[in-house]
């Protein structure tokens, strides 16, 4: 089992120990009664955050570097045999994600290349299973499993005007002039997109893995270099080993993946091609280290980030249990690269996140448990000095609950004035996040792109945009900020004035979406920022590219507005349920007094209620903070603490 391997069931086992923890938290909450909506929301963005927590690498490089190889080797040796198709030439002519999803069945969803003809992008397309060719994969079957991945692989001849209507053909690329046969046809790939749905362990653990065709075919496929490589965990850009850095390499380098962030490794593959019976092994070093140097120097990047490999030795060293092959294919340096840099800085980013819920999440139950008890307390000292008064104190005592009662109803009615704020303040926040509004921005960015007839035209639609939207998104949170100042002040008000044990009520922040907003424009400035005039095929392209815009930045919305409607159920919710906890504690205190009076042993009795009561909340509170303290030592485990599954 690779280290690679071991790390990816590692994290999954810490995943699951975390999850089941919280469960155990939640069901302590509900069981003492300390649920309300805020908490609820919490525990549902944490248990969602966990079973939905993807890890996607994506294999990019242009044709014939071993991509679909190098897939083969690190994660489906166990087979015995290839599962993606590779040969000479090009074996991936789609972008391909495999993955699984339970909701399917073992299958590969291929969208057709004629939907590269209308207004939408592969995401759009991904809820309309009506628009796939599904075929069955026969998962028993390692040579059945084989004839079905080929389907990436096929092509068809169309003519010149249907290719250059799908953004596949420039007239100006030589080589895809040369390419045209007698009868005006060229060849295009079958399928848009494939999605394989396979129930390989490491998928099931949330493994996504994404194959990306060679050639143009990154520039060309807005889903590519809009969401899948740059929103990929880890990029693998593959480089042959015998050919070096090409220019088309650098291009690709350049505008799709460059970089020195985590995550971004370069191959240098096919090392096996220098390997040469007539040199010794140190020349045969010297001559991998040259090209890594050359490779380092090309690319702008740090010799560490290069790892040489020969993925065909590495995987026919693994099926045939040859260790001293393996060995010299040096995959397992890479795979243990991946392993120590990729999944220890996810878990850091899930960990800190989750640790920022638990705590604020700790933090309101705490406080409300302070608040019973410090209650029960209150009454109890109350009870305990009625003993031996007549019937005069219990009068006055009475009148000073009301009265008590009286000031919080008044405080309770200035709240009514705040929630109609507050209902006023939510709507002003959907006005200009809704989705309506941004599919007017959307139309009419299309129809200024239709009717330009000049690039600079064409390029001030989508500027004008990406403004709107942004514009959309400051006023939204400028209503999210006054309705967070205004709850501030309500908070504060009731702790000062009633005692209540209220921190700052839940943050929120659109500012995460702003920054996405701003990232998809940068995209798109680095795809066609550079030429200042375009070419017919290329405001085609545009053209295809704004409908991947459209479609994220739709997206983007759509979670803002689920995440706006999620604070604004919740953030009112501790307020409510402290203010319910009083109401009930000033009702059981006048019931009590008014009691005491009817028989000497009520007293006597309701003392001793709240003496268990006391007793009660002292073992509350040692539960949750123990399973409290249990959840963060779940979260802050190491991988190495636990042992991969066999």
């Amino acid at each position: 089992m690779s280290n690679l391997v071991q790390k990816f069931q590692q994290y999954s086992s810490w995943r699951d120990d975390v999850k089941n923890s919280l469960l155990r938290y939640r069901d302590c909450v509900n069981t003492i009664d300390l649920a309300d909506g805020a908490s609820d929301q919490r525990f549902m963005n944490m248990l969602t955050r966990l079973s939905e927590d993807k890890l996607s690498i994506a294999f990019v490089a242009e044709f014939s570097r071993g991509k679909s190889e190098l897939i083969n080797a690190i994660f489906f040796a166990d087979y015995g045999q290839r599962i993606l198709p590779t040969s000479a030439g090009r074996t991936t002519m789609c972008p391909t994600e495999l993955l699984y999803d339970e909701t399917f069945p073992p299958s590969i969803r291929l969208l057709p290349i004629e939907t590269r003809a209308e207004a939408q992008s592969t995401s759009d397309f991904k809820s309309q299973n009506q628009v796939w060719t599904v075929l069955p994969l026969d998962t028993s079957s390692g040579d059945g499993m084989l004839e079905a991945f080929k389907q990436v692989s096929l092509t068809k001849r169309v003519p010149v005007e249907e290719a250059a209507l799908y953004g596949l053909y420039d007239e100006t690329d030589l080589d895809m002039a040369m390419g045209v046969d007698e009868n005006g046809m060229v060849e295009i790939s079958q399928w848009r997109h494939a999605i394989v749905n396979f129930p390989h362990p490491l998928l099931q653990q949330g493994l996504v893995i994404i194959d990306t065709p060679g050639l143009n075919a990154i520039g060309t496929e807005p889903e590519l270099t809009l969401n899948l490589i740059p929103n990929a965990h880890a990029v693998l850009f593959i480089l042959a080993a015998d050919t070096g850095v090409t220019k088309s390499d650098i291009e690709i380098w350049r505008n799709h993946i460059g970089g020195t962030g985590a995550g971004r490794l370069v191959v240098l593959n096919k090392i096996d091609s220098m390997w040469d019976e007539l040199r010794s092994p140190a020349e045969v070093e010297d001559q991998i280290n040259m090209q890594v140097s050359n490779v380092a120097q090309t690319l702008g990047i740090a010799e560490r980030q290069i790892f040489p490999v020969s993925a065909q030795k590495g995987l026919v060293g693994k099926i045939n249990l040859d260790a001293p092959l393996l060995a010299k294919s040096r995959l397992p340096t890479l795979e243990s690269a991946l392993s120590q840099e990729l999944l220890p800085a996810k878990q850091d980013i899930i960990r800190e996140q989750l640790m920022t819920e638990v705590k604020e999440l700790a933090s309101s139950k705490h406080a409300l448990l302070s608040s019973r008890s410090r209650n029960v307390v209150e009454q109890l000292l109350e009870l305990k000095s009625l003993r031996g008064k007549n019937q005069n104190i219990l009068d006055h005592m009475m009148k000073r609950i009301d009265l008590e009662k009286t000031e919080f109803d008044g405080s309770l009615f200035k709240l009514q004035a705040t929630r109609s704020v507050f209902a006023r303040l939510s709507n002003e926040v959907f006005t200009h996040l809704g989705m309506g509004v941004l599919k007017e921005n959307i139309r009419h960015t299309r129809d200024a792109m239709e009717s330009s007839k000049f690039s600079a035209g064409l390029r001030l639609a989508v500027k004008d945009f990406f403004q709107q939207a942004l514009i959309n998104l400051n006023q939204s949170a400028q209503k999210t900020d006054e309705i967070g100042e205004m709850m501030s002040v309500m908070y504060r008000k009731f702790s000062t004035e009633h005692g209540l044990a209220l921190s700052a009520p839940m943050p929120f922040s659109l500012e995460k979406y702003m920054k996405e907003i701003d990232m998809i424009e940068k995209l798109y400035h680095k795809q066609f920022g550079a030429a200042t005039i375009l070419t017919t095929p290329q405001v085609v392209l545009m053209q295809k590219f704004f409908d991947s815009i459209a479609s994220r930045v739709k997206q983007s919305f759509l979670q803002a507005n689920r995440d706006v409607e999620a604070w604004l159920k919740v953030v009112m919710a501790p307020l409510e349920a402290q203010i319910g906890e009083h109401k009930l504690q000033l009702r059981r205190r006048r019931k009590s007094i008014e009691k005491i009076h009817l028989a000497t042993d009520s007293l006597e009795e309701k003392v001793q209620a709240f003496e268990q009561m006391q007793t009660d909340l002292d073992v509350q509170k040692t539960e949750l903070k123990r399973l409290e303290n249990e959840l963060k030592a779940a979260i802050l485990a190491q991988l190495g603490l636990y042992r991969a599954a066999a």
